[in-house]
């Protein structure tokens, strides 16, 4: 009888454990499972309102010469009414809808029909088949890393087309920039709306899914962690990548060539921006697998936030700095152009070389030495969903010893470079700056919570090691 009881409790403590982890994981992993007021709110606002955000900023360009303050005071002065403004934007051509139709199949068949070749003679590249992290419901999914290829391909048949076959201007994207984003517009409510439905008859892992009972927020922030259709074709990481990634740096180029065909030159200005954001872009491709362990990846669903935002915001407004400069063409002074070079190199040097710290120490497990000496760190405790208990090592040297979110660091530092090359003339170009110190923050203050409740007092212990968040001494 006494063992039987002991059997008993032991059972109970048990089925607490993964009560505890369950709700523990459902913290943890993805978006919430439930909406309280605010986050409805705000999401409200950006589905009504991210689309006009992005509108204004083209029409602004294309009607007002970049000023963001014009339109307003015509609206309000009487001058124009907005009857007027919408009469005067290019609508969807049929010219238009082959291009973008083109360019989406093209990077489809790219990503999904070509397997990757770069890593069998690029050395340090990692591309092929890769594991994803583990999912909420236990799942590793395999990718196809091809990035890199994908973007090679496209753009040596780019430059081969702008100086040999001549079958299209270069600057055929700035010549379609308003039409072509309503296709855009199409696409990303159709893959958003298409995932939802999805998510809802025929998920790829319905263990996977989450639903709020709020139409709004499931659209927004998805159903399906991650979407697929077939083996390969894998929602979240073609979206985040191509066609959105791979066409930034097409755009800048069209950027660049409308500046030498209304102007007989190409300035430092617009020189810096394509020169910046090409690595930026580069880098991204370059460490394709190792994005598969971002936040994106691992915790965002997919939804309007990501499938919209991948086909509209990111093109449309990642690229404002070239475009500003096609209306605005600036011509640095020497001292400034090198001080924005020189910003945005140890901005991106910052980004990359803090990420390499967290990778190596990940990968051997804090065996290595990171600036000539063993790495320090604080071991960390958590509980799984099936009440196993799991240790992690959080970093408290190098870079992640100056800042928890150090990496931001670097990232804000190349976004704030972009900018000032621009000038100070208007501040459309400062949109990007200003956009990805909210969004950075943002994003450290929703993994810290994630953090907090994974690891309990353990990351209370990591923050005081490491007080600060982006900024050593403020923030």
């Amino acid at each position: 009888m006494a063992g039987h009881q002991e059997k008993k409790l032991a059972g109970e403590r048990k089925h607490q454990n993964m009560q505890n982890g369950t709700k523990a994981s459902q913290g943890q992993w993805g978006r919430a499972w439930e909406v309280d007021w605010f986050s409805l709110a705000s999401i409200l606002f950006l589905l009504m309102f991210a689309p006009l955000i992005v509108y204004y900023f083209i029409m602004s360009c294309a009607q007002y010469q970049c000023s963001l303050t014009d339109p307003l005071l015509d609206l309000l002065a009487g001058n124009k009414h907005l009857s007027d403004i919408w009469n005067r934007t290019p609508t969807l051509t049929y010219r238009a809808a082959g291009i973008y139709s083109l360019w989406v199949t093209f990077q489809v068949v790219l990503y999904m029909s070509i397997p990757d070749f770069c890593h069998k003679f690029l050395p340090g590249y990692v591309g092929g088949v890769q594991e994803g992290a583990v999912t909420p419901a236990g799942v590793v999914n395999k990718y196809e890393i091809n990035g890199l290829q994908a973007w090679i391909i496209t753009h040596v048949l780019w430059f081969a087309n702008a100086f040999c076959l001549h079958f299209f201007s270069p600057t055929i994207i700035f010549d379609n920039w308003i039409p072509l984003l309503w296709c855009a517009n199409i696409l990303g409510y159709a893959v958003s709306t298409f995932a939802m439905i999805k998510g809802y008859f025929f998920p790829t892992n319905a263990k996977d899914c989450k639903f709020t009972g709020n139409f709004f927020y499931d659209y927004m922030m998805g159903i399906e962690f991650n979407p697929r259709i077939g083996k390969w074709f894998d929602f979240k990481l073609f979206f985040n990548g191509r066609p959105g990634i791979v066409a930034w740096t097409l755009i800048n180029l069209s950027f660049a060539a409308k500046q030498q065909e209304l102007y007989g030159e190409v300035t430092n200005s617009m020189i810096l921006v394509n020169v910046l954001q090409g690595i930026y872009v580069l880098d991204f491709f370059w460490n394709e697998a190792w994005y598969l362990k971002t936040i994106d990846i691992c915790h965002d669903h997919f939804g309007w936030y990501l499938g919209w935002g991948d086909c509209v915001w990111l093109p449309y407004l990642y690229t404002l700095q070239g475009l500003y400069l096609v209306y605005h063409p600036v011509q640095l002074s020497t001292a400034h152009a090198v001080g924005v070079l020189m910003l945005g190199l140890l901005g991106y040097y910052i980004f990359r070389v803090t990420n390499h710290q967290k990778d190596l120490f990940r990968r051997t497990n804090g065996n290595c030495r990171i600036w000539g000496k063993r790495p320090e760190y604080i071991e960390c405790s958590y509980t799984s969903v099936d009440g196993t208990k799991y240790y992690s090592k959080l970093m408290t040297s190098g870079f992640w010893g100056w800042a928890r979110h150090f990496n931001y660091t670097g990232d804000l530092m190349g976004s704030l470079a972009y900018c000032l090359a621009c000038g100070f003339e208007h501040i459309l170009p400062y949109f990007y700056i200003i956009y990805m110190s909210i969004l950075l923050t943002h994003r450290c203050l929703r993994d810290e919570h994630r953090c907090s409740s994974k690891y309990g007092k353990d990351w209370k212990r990591y923050t005081a090691a490491v007080p600060y968040r982006l900024l050593p001494g403020i923030f």
